[in-house]
């Protein structure tokens, strides 16, 4: 007890001592010269005091220490300064700041200092930490910084705006600016303009920072290759070198950074295959190397004790199938596969990542139904495995996800009804897409009672049912609906039932909903986006409807219905980019155009005026536009040449006539597609066009065009597509366009062109040639084999399947323009209005040709149309024709070749038309399954040539005397019941699907949708292989 007593006498006074003396003294009082440093800091700086949260504090009546953003050191130094995002503009040059000589952490980020960085900076030798990242400074960064020897965090990186750095480190480079860093840890230059290779940026660093542990590198304008020296950085944990044009494989020694904690390489153009084993590192919880589309791999088994945490592949060329080990991921929350080539069934122990928060698998060919358990992913919040060929039914846990905000589901085989929302008062669900799949039966009600859905794709399904328009007005928080072509009957009450509940409504679309009425949405002042086309909408086009959104409507479609007029007032409103009006009953004048539309489709429609003469002064932000098949008349006014972004003119299928002007060549500067096909147009083509013309497809067929073809059309190297059928041009071969490889289709049909076919000095031209059609000309001399050796018609493997078309809106999914092009088989002219680049043929019938079929023909294996009918050609059947193993139409009628039918021609198993008639063959037809369906017409006028089909009794022996004699002597008044059949079935065939084209909506639409089907289905060996080669292509539709 005498013992504490002693005690608490000796520590109390003391601690009577310690209470006594000053705090300010015991915290380290501001010194008085720090303090008037950083008021003359302030005085020099010009901010905003408004924004600003720590310069507004500094003020001389109160202590430096209490003042934001500065921090001093037992002994009232200041070591500390932070004045990021100060509003702080103009530069620090000749500041006081450079006199704060024990500042050890400088934060200047997030201002607008708009100079360069002051060469002082280099006085502050204490610094360890400097933060100069996004602070506006600008041009060379100095040299000065390399004497901040004790520098262990460096950061000058700076956001990129418009794609121009506004930091540079040049002279001196990267290597003198680190020379002396030896201490350096973390060093960030992002955005700063370096322009160094691979071999001297790595070597700077590996030589002079050892101990750096973060590397982030992003847009500098590095190139690579990586060089080995790299991997003397042991320390390195974070390498970030995103947006670098590296060009380079990822070394496999990569894995050897043991510390490696986040590897971000996307947008590199890497190549090559990526490392397995870096994926396996243990201590990895990042890895994005998205968007290197040259870059292969596989996943590997992953480790139980992996830190992975954000696995991000997409838009790279990873494929393969999902390792099952995937599920041993167990920190992983952010996994992005979207746009890569995996493929298989979705393993089980996906189920497992219990941690994940965003998945996006879309854009991959994953297959089969959903099996793994979904109840475990309960942080889950979004979900994205659009374009894939997923199946079976969407999985009811899937719907009962807690957190789930984003599903999105689209471009699937998904089928049956989709199930009912468990709690969906409850529900986060902001986003529901699942739109074409084969989903049925009614909408499920609790769909209408998910309160925060703001977005609803169901369009390309089969729900069936009514759906009434009051019903859709539960969705209170909706913003975009997409409820288009399935078998649903959407009821509008229209006029004098208003719905004011959508206050967020800015997209609806209802195309092919069997609407009747204009659903009135007149008080809606959100609507940007309208698409109400392919229903049974009559009458007029409302008023009001120009009114929606107070006047910001940007894009309607009313396409494919009955309208027929415009009711007054017509006020198109200046923010409307797109209109569509097309395949209506709309009559009269050509309405007027909106002032800054950029797409503008008045085509099929009874439109009967002139082209308005000042038309041009509306197309100054038009990119396509189409009146195509109308009843036009008059003239193209010059001031459709004034529009200066024009991309796709469309004039085809009216009644416009005189000189095509001249200025319409000259505007090919900017004009991919010129159709002006079945018009009345006469004179020459305007011999105008430019060295850098753009034109892709120019369509003259069908007019009274004369003269030779322009040689200024030489300049258009794009060209892909040329078809001057049907006019009066004459001249030789085009041999002047021999230089231009990107040629698909050229038509020259029925015209009075003459000469030799093909261009003598040239070994090959128009590589990429794909359709010939110079029937019905003058053509002269021997058929050239190496004429006949078109590339395309020589791969049989072509898996670049798709249609000629021309991408006239670079960013949206739907703005392409269909080519179309005619071609005659079995004697009849079929229009393709969608021409896959599968397809090949050849027409050179009714000209002037000699000589033999060369042996070259055999070669053509891809073709599927030859026609060499109505010509002088002699000698045999070449026997290489076998080879055309995809050959599904062939006319060598009315020639004089001679001698057998090779036998090779019954091995062709996809002919389905043969015509070799009015010739002078000989002998047997060769017996084959295919050769033998075919009529006797289509060997007849040949005197010595038999067998079956052509003779009666399919021996040998006499020739039928009905199928050698054109004019038979049967009784005039004898009833041919082949005939009235053939008849009959024409007409009842013609009308199966005639009537509900015309008179059914949705047929009509899956017409329009699957009308290269209709091509395909001609010629089955294309179909066929259409099928197999792509069986899933699609493409999104907005």
């Amino acid at each position: 007890m005498i013992i504490h007593l002693f005690s608490w006498l000796f520590v109390t006074p003391i601690c009577l001592i310690l209470l006594s003396v000053e705090p300010n003294v015991a915290l380290g009082q501001c010194l008085g010269e720090q303090q008037s440093l950083l008021l003359q800091l302030k005085n020099n700086l010009v901010f905003n005091a408004n924004k600003s949260t720590k310069l507004v504090t500094w003020s001389s009546n109160s202590d430096c220490r209490a003042w934001e953003g500065v921090s001093l050191d037992g002994e009232g130094r200041v070591t500390g300064l932070s004045l990021s995002s100060e509003w702080i503009s103009y530069g620090i040059h000749n500041s006081s700041l450079f006199k704060l000589q024990q500042l050890k952490s400088l934060d200047l980020s997030l201002n607008n200092f708009n100079s360069t960085i002051p060469d002082e900076i280099g006085n502050l030798s204490a610094l360890s930490h400097l933060n100069l990242s996004n602070a506006g400074f600008v041009g060379q960064i100095p040299i000065t910084i390399s004497h901040l020897t004790n520098l262990v965090t460096l950061d000058i990186s700076t956001i990129i705006l418009l794609m121009t750095s506004t930091l540079k480190l040049e002279n001196p480079d990267l290597g003198m600016l680190v020379q002396n860093l030896s201490k350096l840890e973390e060093l960030y230059l992002d955005g700063v303009k370096m322009s160094a290779p691979g071999s001297e940026w790595c070597k700077a660093l590996s030589s002079s920072v050892p101990k750096l542990r973060v590397l982030s590198l992003t847009r500098c304008d590095l190139s690579g290759p990586l060089d080995e020296s790299l991997k003397n950085l042991h320390s390195l944990s974070v390498i970030r070198l995103s947006y670098n044009n590296l060009s380079t494989i990822i070394p496999a020694w990569f894995a050897n950074f043991s510390n490696l904690t986040s590897l971000t390489i996307d947008y590199c153009e890497l190549y090559g295959n990526f490392p397995k084993q870096i994926f396996q590192v243990p201590t990895l919880r990042n890895i994005d190397v998205s968007y290197n589309p040259l870059l292969h791999g596989f996943l590997p088994d992953f480790p139980q004790n992996s830190s992975l945490q954000r696995l991000v592949l997409s838009s790279s060329n990873f494929s393969g199938r999902l390792p099952k080990s995937i599920g041993n991921l167990s920190n992983l929350s952010r996994l992005d596969f979207h746009s890569c080539n995996f493929i298989g069934a979705l393993p089980h122990s996906m189920g497992k990542l219990s941690q994940l928060v965003y998945l996006d698998l879309s854009f991959n060919k994953f297959v089969g139904p959903i099996q793994f358990h979904w109840e475990g992913l309960l942080k889950l919040i979004n979900v994205d495995m659009t374009n894939n060929s997923l199946g079976g039914t969407i999985p009811i846990a899937l719907f009962a996800l807690p957190s789930v905000q984003r599903i999105l589901l689209s471009f699937n085989n998904f089928r049956g009804q989709v199930p009912e929302f468990p709690i969906p008062s409850s529900s986060m669900l902001e986003t529901l897409a699942l739109s074409n799949n084969n989903l049925e039966g009614n909408l499920p009600r609790s769909i209408f009672e998910l309160r925060k859905l703001r977005t609803l794709l169901l369009s390309f399904n089969k729900f069936n049912g009514t759906v009434q328009f009051d019903v859709i007005q539960l969705f209170r928080n909706i913003s975009s609906l997409d409820l288009s072509y399935n078998n649903l009957s959407v009821k509008a009450r229209g006029k004098g039932s208003t719905f004011l509940s959508f206050p967020e409504l800015h997209t609806l679309k209802l195309a092919s909903c069997k609407l009747s009425t204009f659903p009135d949405l007149k008080n809606h002042s959100r609507i940007s986006h309208l698409d109400l086309s392919d229903n049974q909408l009559h009458g007029e086009i409302p008023y009001w409807i120009w009114e929606l959104g107070n006047g910001n409507l940007i894009h309607l479609n009313l396409s494919h219905n009955h309208l027929m007029s415009l009711q007054e007032p017509y006020s198109p409103p200046t923010s409307l980019s797109v209109l569509d009006l097309h395949s209506n009953q709309l009559q009269g004048k050509i309405p007027s155009l909106p002032p800054a539309c950029s797409y503008v489709d008045f085509s099929s429609n009874n439109f009967t005026s002139s082209i308005p003469a000042d038309i041009g002064d509306y197309l100054n932000f038009t990119i396509f536009f189409s009146v195509s098949n109308n009843h036009l008349t008059g003239i193209v006014p010059k001031s459709i040449c004034n529009a200066p972004f024009l991309q796709v003119l469309d004039l085809s299928y009216n009644n416009l006539s005189k000189e095509i002007p001249k200025c319409l060549s000259d505007m090919s500067k900017t004009l991919g597609v010129l159709n002006v096909r079945s018009n009345n147009f006469r004179g020459s083509i305007p011999d105008a066009f430019p060295v850098d013309c753009s034109l892709v497809t120019l369509d003259l067929n069908g007019n009274s065009i004369e003269g030779q073809i322009p040689s200024s059309l030489i300049y258009c190297t794009r060209l892909e597509v040329l078809d001057l059928g049907n006019n009066d041009m004459s001249g030789n071969f085009p041999c002047l366009l021999k230089n231009i490889s990107a040629l698909r289709v050229i038509v020259l049909r029925s015209n009075k062109f003459q000469g030799h076919i093909g261009c003598q000095k040239s070994s090959r031209i128009w590589e990429n040639l794909q359709i010939v059609d110079l029937a019905h000309n003058n053509f002269s001399g021997d058929l050239s084999g190496q004429f006949l050796k078109l590339r395309k018609a020589t791969l049989v493997d072509d898996d670049n399947l798709k249609h000629l078309q021309y991408k006239f809106l670079e960013f949206s999914a739907s703005g392409y323009y269909q080519d179309t092009v005619t071609v005659t088989f079995k004697g009849l002219e079929i229009n393709l209005p969608k021409i896959l680049t599968l397809f090949t043929s050849i027409d050179l019938s009714c000209n002037r040709l000699v000589g033999s079929i060369p042996e070259e023909v055999g070669q053509l294996r891809a073709l599927y149309f030859l026609n060499l009918s109505g010509n002088a050609l002699t000698g045999r059947i070449p026997s290489s024709i076998g080879n055309m193993e995809h050959l599904e139409s062939l006319d060598l009628s009315n020639n004089k070749l001679n001698g057998s039918i090779p036998s090779t021609l019954a091995s062709l198993n996809f002919l389905s038309f043969l015509n070799l008639s009015y010739n002078d063959l000989t002998g047997p037809i060769p017996s084959g399954n295919q050769i033998q369906t075919f009529l006797p017409d289509s060997f007849i006028g040949n005197k010595a040539l038999w067998g079956c089909p052509l003779t009666d009794n399919c021996g040998k022996g006499v020739i039928s005397q009905n199928t050698t004699k054109k004019n038979d002597s049967k009784p005039e008044n004898e009833i041919d019941w082949n005939l009235i059949s053939a008849e009959i079935g024409l007409v009842v065939g013609f009308g199966a699907v005639i009537v509900p084209i015309v008179f059914c909506k949705r047929w009509r639409k899956r017409y329009f949708e699957r009308i290269d089907d209709v091509g395909v289905r001609l010629f089955p060996q294309l179909y066929q292989t259409s099928f197999n080669k792509n069986r899933r292509r699609r493409r999104r539709r907005p």
